[in-house]
């Protein structure tokens, strides 16, 4: 993997990290984070309607008819797992929240390519499933200690 992409991605980490502790923080300033996810989520609808507007062409919409729509549903995903991530990053901390997050992640991630699901078809090699092996493992050490 080339040095820039990687970097990218773990800036993407932080940004991701950043953004939802911010949503449970709001979450728990409100004393309610499903109206915080609520807020949350129209704001996100808005920002999103306008940056799909910056690439507007006829047609845009005609390629949807291809879309399984269970594809479709990963909006409802996100939502309901911002709602979850709202409510426990309160309950464990952020740090011990994100480093299982990451874990969890990770095998799915590894789980998706090996079988081709949503993504490009790479067998899981022993190293990878080591690697995972040792993060699930540093996950729990980290996370339960103290």
């Amino acid at each position: 993997m080339k040095l820039p992409f990687f970097i990218f991605v773990v800036v993407l980490g932080i940004i991701v990290a950043v953004h939802l502790a911010m949503n449970a923080k709001v979450g728990e300033i409100m004393a309610n984070p499903r109206v915080a996810n609520a807020v949350f989520w129209t704001i996100g609808a808005v920002m999103a309607i306008i940056v799909g507007l910056t690439g507007w062409e006829a047609g845009a919409l005609g390629g949807l008819k291809n879309v399984h729509p269970l594809l479709l549903t990963a909006g409802a995903m996100g939502a309901c797992l911002v709602f979850a991530i709202a409510w426990s990053i309160p309950q464990v901390g952020a740090g011990n929240f994100f480093i299982i997050l990451l874990a969890g992640q990770v095998i799915g991630g590894l789980i998706m390519s090996h079988f081709g699901w949503l993504s490009a078809h790479e067998p899981i090699s022993l190293v990878q499933m080591g690697g995972a092996v040792l993060m699930v493992a540093g996950a729990a050490i980290a996370t339960m200690a103290g």
